[in-house]
């Protein structure tokens, strides 16, 4: 497992759509991973009301902010859906089939997935998405910037000369 396993939990916490039970799981966050404080202190004094607006706000109008990995690599083309069944894959090589609501690209569900097996294959694949989405947080002015300033930074390096 890799050491920021609790980090790419907490952020994918982070990154879904807030309400009561992310609420409640404030303080844990908080203690668990440090790196998101400046999210979570932000989260903590602000009312659900505008937490939810701000989200919908942010995500959900256009997107320049998409949380879909596969969005920033092929946009809404039709290559689009073999990259999603490309991340099916990855998940079941790992004995997991996904089944959730969202798509299997979406930000929190990889950030879940890599803090479960261990496996940053999917986030480093997509660190270019990952790096246009963090400047464009931060170039809005959004908290959740901070959020994708530690996943970021908790990648492992890229090697250089290694084929993919």
């Amino acid at each position: 497992m890799p050491a920021d396993t609790v980090l790419y939990q907490a952020a994918a916490l982070c990154l879904t759509y807030p309400d009561d039970d992310f609420v409640a799981r404030l303080p844990l966050l908080r203690e668990a991973a440090p790196q998101l404080r400046e999210f979570t202190d932000h989260a903590a004094v602000t009312p659900l009301p505008e937490l939810e607006a701000h989200y919908e706000q942010v995500f959900d109008v256009r997107n320049r902010h998409s949380l879909y990995l596969s969005w920033w690599h092929d946009g809404d083309t039709r290559r689009r859906g073999m990259s999603l069944v490309r991340f099916k894959d990855v998940y079941r090589r790992h004995g997991l089939e996904f089944t959730g609501e969202e798509l299997p690209d979406f930000l929190p569900a990889v950030l879940e997935f890599t803090a479960r097996t261990g496996e940053t294959g999917l986030l480093t694949g997509h660190r270019d998405g990952l790096e246009r989405l963090r400047a464009r947080l931060s170039d809005h002015g959004t908290p959740y910037a901070s959020v994708l300033d530690a996943v970021c930074a908790a990648l492992p390096a890229a090697r250089t000369g290694v084929r993919p």
